[in-house]
C-alpha cells in the first residue's frame, strides 16, 4: 500500500513496535516505505522502517550519505518532493499525519515537531533580520504577536545562550558566527515548545568547541523541556555524546538498533563495525585503520615553507584594515606534515591561500621552497605554483563541472605546457591508479561520481606535477567516515611515495593526531601553541589548546561521558560558561506560551 506525499495509506497509528507497553511515544515511524520515481526507474530509498522516540529521549539515526536517514526524517514533516510514494504510518504526538490536511500539517510543524537543519545559513533567510524571522515564526503559529513576540524572541535567544540578545536581534544571519546561527535556529525550534525536535546533522559544519556547545545545549533542552530528539548524523562521537538509543541505517533499512552502549561498544552488524572501525580516535595517535606515517623527519631536511612574523590584512571601505593573520612564524620541512588547527576565523585558510599566492602578505616574510613570496613577479609566481599542489575542502566546487575528469586532472599539465597529449593521458591514468580509481572515470563528469571519488580526483590533480609542497584545506571534512578513512590512507601512502611537504589545515583533531608530525594552533590570527604532535595532543600547555582537545568527541559513550565531565570542569576552572538552556521557571514559561496561543 502506498500513496503520494500528501496522504499516507493505512489506519490510525496503533503503536506497533513501541519500546514498551504503555510508553508514551512522541514520534513513531511504523513500517515507513519511500520510493522515488525517476527517469531511470523507481528508487527504493526507505524500506519498512520502524522507529520510536519518547519524551526526553535522544534517538540517533546513523548511517552514511544515501542510507535514507534524511528521507526518513522528512516523511515526519511531509516535506518530500512530489515524485515520492510513501507507505506505512507516521505518528507525531498522537496524531497520524497521513490523515491531516495541509492546513493542519502546517500547524503541526512547529507546534508539535520542529526541525534543526545541518546548515543554519540555508535555514535562515539571509535578507531578513533575526528579529523578523523569529517574530514571524511565533506569529504564524499563534504564540505571540507584536511587541509580545519581540520580547519572547529576546527571551528565547537568552535561553540558548546568545549574549546581548536584544542587540543580536537586529542583526542579519551573515553577521553572526556559525555557532550563534545554529543557536538562533534552535531558539526558533523551541519557540512553540514542540514535543519532538528532528536535528539533521546539526553540528557537521561547526568547529569542535562550537559543536560541543551545541550538543550541551541540545542535551539541556531535552533534560529541561522533556523534548524528544531524533538526531540524524554520521558522526559516531556525536552519537556517543548525545544518544540514549541508536538505530543504524544501511541502504534504506535499519540493520541494527539498541542502547548507545550496546551499539557502539558491542556492535553486531558488519556495517556498524565497519563504521566504527573507520573513525580516527583522539589520543590513539599513529597506526589507526592501517594508516602509517613516517614518525621522523630529518632535522636538516630542506624547508618548504618558512614564515617569519607574517601579517595578512583585509582592507575595509571606510574602516581600519582587518588583521586576519598577526605575527605568525613557523616552518614546514620536506617530507613533513604540519597540522594547522583552530576554530573558524582563526586564520588557517588565509595562511593557506597566501601560500598559493592568492592573498598578498601585508608584512613579514613568507618563503616557499626557498623563494620569498612577497617579492616574486607574476611570471616567477606562476613558475613557483608549478611546484605546489592544493586540495580544497569542497571537491564539487573545485572541479569544473563542464570538463571530463581526465581533463580536470590534466589541466595543470596543459597550463604549464608539460608533455604532449599522449603523455598527459598516460600521466592521468597513472594518477587514477595511485588514488585507486578505475580508469573508466577518465571520460566521466564530476557529477557522475561520488563525493569521496571527487575528493580522490582532487588529490590526483594536486599531484599531477609532482609537487614539492601540498596545501590541503579541510580535505576530508565533507566526507563520510568510511570514505574519509580511504582518502586518508591513500593520502598517507602518496605522501610516503612522493615525499612532499604538506600543510594540512583542519579542525578535526583526531585526523591531525593521526597524520601530523607537528601541530600549529591558531586563535584569532595568532599562534597560541606549536610543537611536535605528541606534545601538543597529549600534554597541551595553553588553555585554548586544552579546550580544543577536550571538545573533540570520541565514539565510546563511557569514555565520552568522562571527557564531557572533564571538559565542564576545565571550563569552570577557566571561568568559561557551559552552554545550557536558561529556563528559570519552566511551568511559567510553558503557561505563558499557552496563554499567548489561547488569546490568539
Amino acid at each position: 500500500m502506498s500513496t503520494t506525499t500528501d496522504h499516507y495509506d493505512g489506519e490510525i497509528y496503533t503503536g506497533s513496535g513501541t519500546p514498551g507497553e504503555g510508553d508514551e511515544v512522541v514520534l513513531a515511524f511504523d513500517d515507513v516505505d519511500v520510493r522515488f520515481a525517476t527517469e531511470f526507474g523507481s528508487v527504493h530509498a526507505v524500506k519498512g522502517v520502524d522507529l520510536q522516540v519518547r519524551p526526553g529521549e535522544v534517538v540517533a539515526l546513523v548511517g552514511e550519505s544515501g542510507s535514507g536517514k534524511s528521507v526518513t526524517a522528512m516523511t515526519a514533516l511531509r516535506l518530500l518532493p512530489s515524485n515520492a510514494t510513501i507507505g506505512g504510518h507516521v505518528n507525531i504526538a498522537g496524531k497520524e499525519i497521513g490523515r491531516m490536511s495541509e492546513r493542519s500539517m502546517r500547524r503541526l510543524r512547529g507546534n508539535d515537531v520542529a526541525m534543526v537543519f545541518q546548515e543554519p545559513m540555508t535555514a535562515l533567510n539571509p535578507v531578513l533580520s533575526i528579529s523578523t524571522q523569529m517574530v514571524e515564526s511565533m506569529e504564524l503559529h499563534g504564540v505571540a504577536r507584536g511587541q509580545a513576540a519581540v520580547d519572547r524572541a529576546i527571551e528565547l535567544l537568552g535561553m540558548v545562550g546568545i549574549p546581548e540578545p536584544a542587540r543580536q536581534m537586529k542583526k542579519y544571519p551573515h553577521e553572526l558566527s556559525g555557532g550563534q546561527r545554529q543557536r538562533v535556529v534552535i531558539a526558533m525550534a523551541i519557540s512553540c515548545d514542540p514535543k519532538v525536535i528532528i536535528a539533521d546533522e546539526p553540528t557537521t559544519a561547526l568547529d569542535v568547541t562550537v559543536q560541543a556547545d551545541i550538543l550541551d545545549l541540545l542535551r539541556s533542552l531535552k533534560d529541561k523541556l522533556n523534548t524528544g530528539i531524533l538526531l540524524i548524523t554520521h558522526n559516531m562521537g556525536v552519537v556517543a555524546d548525545m544518544s540514549d538509543r541508536v538505530a543504524v541505517m544501511f541502504k534504506g533499512e535499519i540493520v541494527e538498533r539498541g542502547t548507545v552502549e550496546e551499539v557502539l561498544l558491542h556492535p553486531q552488524h558488519e556495517y556498524t563495525r565497519m563504521l566504527l572501525g573507520a573513525v580516527p580516535r583522539m589520543g590513539a595517535g599513529r597506526g589507526q585503520m592501517g594508516i602509517n606515517v613516517k614518525e621522523e623527519v630529518a632535522a636538516d631536511a630542506p624547508l618548504a615553507i618558512e614564515l617569519n612574523n607574517l601579517v595578512i590584512e583585509y582592507q575595509r571601505l571606510g574602516k581600519p584594515p582587518f588583521r586576519a593573520v598577526d605575527d605568525v612564524s613557523f616552518d614546514v620541512r620536506k617530507g613533513e606534515i604540519v597540522g594547522l588547527v583552530g576554530e573558524s576565523g582563526s586564520g588557517k585558510s588565509t595562511i593557506g591561500r597566501c601560500a598559493l599566492g592568492l592573498i598578498p602578505a601585508a608584512s613579514g616574510e613568507f618563503k616557499l621552497l626557498g623563494q620569498d613570496l612577497t617579492r616574486l613577479s607574476r611570471a616567477d609566481l606562476k613558475a613557483l605554483r608549478k611546484r605546489i599542489g592544493v586540495v580544497f575542502q569542497d571537491p564539487a566546487a573545485s572541479l569544473n563541472p563542464r570538463l571530463p575528469i581526465g581533463e580536470c586532472i590534466a589541466e595543470p599539465l596543459v597550463v604549464h605546457k608539460v608533455g604532449d597529449r599522449k603523455e598527459r593521458q598516460q600521466r592521468v591514468y597513472d594518477l587514477l591508479d595511485a588514488v585507486q580509481l578505475p580508469r573508466e572515470v577518465f571520460n566521466r563528469y564530476p557529477h557522475e561520481v561520488s563525493g569521496g571519488q571527487r575528493q580522490r580526483i582532487c588529490v590526483a590533480r594536486a599531484l599531477t606535477l609532482d609537487p614539492e609542497l601540498l596545501v590541503a584545506d579541510e580535505p576530508t571534512s565533507a566526507l563520510d567516515v568510511s570514505v574519509q578513512a580511504r582518502v586518508l590512507k591513500i593520502f598517507a601512502e602518496l605522501q610516503d611515495q612522493f615525499g612532499f611537504a604538506c600543510l594540512f589545515i583542519s579542525h578535526d583533531l583526531a585526523v591531525i593526531d593521526l597524520l601530523a608530525h607537528k601541530v600549529i594552533v591558531l586563535q584569532n590570527g595568532k599562534v597560541v601553541e606549536a610543537g611536535p604532535r605528541a606534545q601538543i595532543m597529549e600534554a597541551p600547555q595553553e588553555e585554548y589548546t586544552q579546550r580544543l582537545i577536550a571538545a573533540a568527541p570520541v565514539p565510546d559513550p563511557i569514555e565520552q561521558e568522562r571527557r564531557r565531565r572533564e571538559r565542564h570542569e576545565l571550563l569552570r576552572a577557566q571561568g568559561a560558561e557551559i552552554a545550557e538552556l536558561h529556563v528559570e521557571n519552566l511551568d511559567e514559561f510553558r503557561q505563558t506560551m499557552a496563554d499567548g496561543s489561547d488569546t490568539l
